[in-house]
């Protein structure tokens, strides 16, 4: 068997498994990384009424109606505002950490640091998109 047809059935093969675990990793790292960074404020469950949201001058948001403020729910503009890159106005001096900075320092040392801050983002992203509300 030539090289070229053994690879195209091994990833022939592989395409639609990879799709199932790479989805299922993502939420499950996605909800691990939320009990673990963000809970605290936001709640076990994402509706803003963690244990230190009493203690906060503003309110945590409710992050299950993300989309249903804005009308959909805005992967980059999530991402920007879990990783430092967009402050937000409202919130006057940022309470939330930076968790861009924080996921890249916990990976420091190790190769591609800044992508695995970026991998950890995107599996908060993907699991704020699954606790939406829906409309």
């Amino acid at each position: 068997m030539r090289y070229g047809t053994a690879l195209a059935i091994a990833l022939a093969l592989a395409s639609p498994l990879a799709g199932c675990v790479d989805t299922e990793t993502r939420e499950v790292a996605g909800r691990d990384l939320y009990l673990r960074h963000c809970a605290s404020c936001h709640g076990p469950e994402g509706r803003g009424d963690g244990p230190v949201a009493a203690s906060l001058k503003k309110p945590p948001a409710d992050l299950t109606r993300i989309a249903a403020r804005a009308g959909r729910f805005d992967e980059a503009a999530v991402m920007a505002m879990i990783d430092g890159r967009r402050l937000v106005a409202e919130h006057g001096p940022r309470d939330m950490p930076v968790w861009g900075v924080v996921f890249e320092q916990q990976q420091e040392g190790q190769p591609f640091q800044v992508y695995a801050g970026l991998r950890e983002t995107r599996a908060l992203s993907d699991y704020l998109r699954s606790i939406q509300v829906k409309q």
